[in-house]
């Protein structure tokens, strides 16, 4: 028995199972399912990427901004340095509410304590749909990293299962059970598999990393929207 399996070993040492190869020999069906979890593999990796690059950056800007509103400065001259254009999300929730405070600060009887609950509560609605818009953008694509961590397991395992059938109905038409035989086929089945592993396990880690960041960042600009709500609460008892 030895022997025998020595002997088809030796005659499928001929074969070539590289990674090209096995993907020239798949069949149609099979080389459209590498093909797309190539692709998907891919996309998930410049989305990651992108993504990680872009908090990286954020965090650094918004903890610039940090330290310059809490370094005590009047806010409309901070209003006034961020301008129309603010660098990352959390200056874009001060730049909505200072805008909103402006243009309700000049009105009579702001000062009213009716007027300036309605105003205080305005605001305080800017700054969450602000902070949805942003969080929003900072959160597109993510769905794609989630698809693929879940999907890609699946089409790599219809690969494998569209794979081995072809090659038991070539065994069955051909009578051929040598190794040199079942070796390609079962091999470019498994390569699919594999390649649905290599999609979807970086793309469920990633998700898992950024979206952990992500509900962090947020709760970071919720608590900077409440303690901004608070302080134009009391400059409108103040005045």
């Amino acid at each position: 028995m030895e022997t025998q399996i020595l002997e088809a070993a030796a005659t499928s040492g001929g074969v070539n199972l590289s990674a090209w190869s096995l993907f020239l020999q798949a069949d149609v069906v099979v080389k459209s399912v590498m093909i797309l979890l190539a692709i998907m593999s891919i996309w998930s990796w410049a989305i990651i990427f992108d993504k990680t690059l872009r908090m990286r950056a954020i965090q650094r800007k918004t903890g610039q901004f940090e330290e310059t509103f809490w370094s005590g400065s009047s806010l409309e001259d901070l209003f006034e340095r961020v301008g129309q254009r603010p660098r990352e999300p959390m200056s874009s929730i001060f730049v909505a509410a200072m805008k909103e405070w402006r243009r309700a600060s000049d009105k009579s009887g702001s000062s009213a304590l009716g007027v300036g609950t309605v105003l205080s509560e305005r605001i305080e609605r800017v700054m969450k749909i602000s902070l949805e818009r942003e969080m929003d953008h900072l959160s597109r694509r993510m769905t794609f990293l989630a698809s693929t961590g879940s999907v890609s397991p699946f089409l790599g395992l219809f690969g494998t299962v569209w794979g081995i059938m072809n090659t038991f109905t070539s065994i069955g038409a051909t009578s051929d059970t040598s190794l040199a035989t079942v070796a390609p086929g079962i091999a470019e089945a498994l390569f699919a598999t594999a390649l649905g592993l290599v999609a979807a396990i970086p793309a469920v880690v990633a998700y898992n990393k950024i979206s952990s960041d992500l509900s962090r960042y947020a709760l970071r600009l919720e608590n900077f929207a409440g303690e901004f709500g608070a302080i134009l609460s009391r400059q409108l008892e103040g005045k």
